[in-house]
């Protein structure tokens, strides 16, 4: 038995039990985490210095382009040096601090996701409003109460499980630190605390699904009155990117925290995580870009112009 004030690290899954495997994995996350940073990268780079998309649809965009990064710096970097070395430990403050980071990004990008339904849901259903429902000012306020939230969320909830005495010894059943892997550890009755605020995170995250849910039916609606064609596939074209990240985001996060206990494994849960993680900051940016004419024109424009100076 053993208390949390004697625990200087955490055991972390490893990956594959073969050092063939642990190499591959390294690759795999390698070119993940390399593609992630370079289509994330180019979306910052291409709404930042592109004139055309300084809109809020691209202003939010921006924003979960950041989230997205973040995702991938919290728990890959770490993971592709276990992998390289073969060590599977991360120090306790370590722990901490990959905890809040994930949780931070995961809830900002959720937020993030929200408004950026509302933004579709003004501009097809009330467009004669746009300008003033979503300002610059009010982009800005929202932008930032995602990030706050976002903020306030991870903090309570890493503050709250580093607080909690662990004396279930310190192997966490993940390839990174989450709170419910550490809760296993912990043998003290205020882990009900803590899965209060879990509780308020599931209502709060169900309320943005009923939110997206909600809007999605006016704006299908609305899509479906518009007797011009070619209006109609104006309106899908911006809606359905965002509705495909959604529906990555959500389907993976549910799958991997949600699954029958009967199906638990091991590998099962390596595999969900990695999903859930990984895969969509990774396919965000790929998703947003193939169906948006004007961002590709943008990019195609900034990348000749600096090839051209160069």
């Amino acid at each position: 038995m053993s208390n949390s004030s004697s625990i200087s690290h955490f055991l972390l899954l490893p990956l594959a039990d073969t050092r063939q495997l642990q190499l591959l994995h390294f690759c795999l996350f390698l070119g993940i985490s390399l593609a992630a940073l370079l289509a994330n990268g180019l979306i910052i780079s291409a709404v930042a210095c592109g004139h055309h998309l300084h809109t809020p649809m691209f202003f939010f965009l921006l924003n979960l382009a950041l989230t997205d990064l973040g995702c991938i710096c919290t728990t890959v970097p770490k993971a592709m040096h276990n992998s390289l070395r073969n060590v599977w430990t991360i120090s306790y403050s370590g722990c901490a601090a990959q905890m809040f980071f994930f949780l931070f990004f995961i809830s900002a990008e959720l937020s993030l996701l929200t408004i950026m339904c509302y933004d579709r849901y003004v501009s097809i259903c009330k467009p004669l409003h746009y300008g003033t429902l979503l300002g610059s000012r009010a982009c800005a306020h929202m932008a930032a109460a995602a990030w706050a939230s976002g903020f306030l969320y991870s903090l309570l909830h890493t503050v709250n499980t580093f607080s909690l005495p662990l004396c279930h010894g310190n192997a966490l059943g993940q390839f990174f630190c989450e709170i419910p892997h550490i809760l296993k550890l912990s043998c003290s009755k205020f882990y009900l605390r803590e899965l209060g605020l879990l509780a308020v995170g599931v209502c709060l995250g169900l309320s943005c699904f009923l939110f997206i849910v909600f809007s999605y039916v006016q704006i299908f609606r609305a899509v479906l009155r518009n007797p011009s064609e070619q209006g109609r596939h104006k309106a899908f074209s911006t809606c359905l990117p965002h509705l495909a990240v959604v529906s990555l985001f959500l389907s993976t996060g549910i799958s991997a925290n949600l699954k029958p206990p009967s199906l638990s494994s091991s590998s099962l849960d390596l595999a969900l995580s990695v999903l859930y993680s990984v895969v969509p900051p990774a396919l965000n940016p790929l998703i947003y870009s193939l169906r948006n004419q004007e961002f590709k024109g943008d990019l195609k424009n900034m990348m000749t112009l600096y090839f051209l100076k160069h």
